[in-house]
């Protein structure tokens, strides 16, 4: 069995070429014959004309640009109405002596004079929210405190003042 680790010997080289000259000197002739033929069949192939070289004019280019220009669109125009901020609204009121009230019952007649009241007709009284056109004025409750819409925890109410 060969050792796998030794490098195999190398083929034997070729001895010098063995031919006969006589064929090798065959071969340059037959080569040679060869490129004559080539190059006599090439000049007779274009009749010994000259090449023509083409010569291209240059040619005139005219190119047209047009640019559109866009028609404007329509303006938008928004109108915003400013709400007018509510202001202080003045209050006169008038204090007139009340007629004696028959007390034969006991009861005691609470009719103050409100000069502000809310939707449903009733006087306000200290802790109700105030209205947005009441804000900053003053009034009186059914008993006849003096109360003022102020700003407070907020919130508008009805404050005593």
């Amino acid at each position: 069995m060969a050792n796998p680790y030794t490098a195999p010997t190398p083929p034997t080289p070729r001895p010098p070429d063995t031919r006969p000259l006589r064929k090798r000197v065959g071969v340059w002739i037959g080569g040679m014959g060869l490129l004559v033929a080539g190059a006599v069949l090439a000049t007779a192939g274009n009749g010994g004309q000259q090449p023509v070289e083409a010569k291209v004019k240059p040619a005139t280019t005219v190119t047209a640009t047009v640019t559109a220009a866009p028609e404007p669109a329509p303006t938008v125009t928004e109108t915003v109405r400013v709400k007018a901020k509510p202001r202080p609204t003045v209050t006169v009121t008038k204090t007139a002596a009340a007629k004696a009230a028959d007390t034969d019952n006991g009861s005691q007649d609470n009719t103050g004079t409100c000069s502000i009241v809310s939707n449903s007709g009733n006087c306000y009284s200290a802790g109700q929210f105030c209205r947005n056109s009441d804000h900053g004025s003053l009034t009186t409750t059914a008993s006849g405190a003096t109360i003022k819409c102020a700003y407070s925890s907020n919130a508008w109410r009805w404050t005593y003042a």
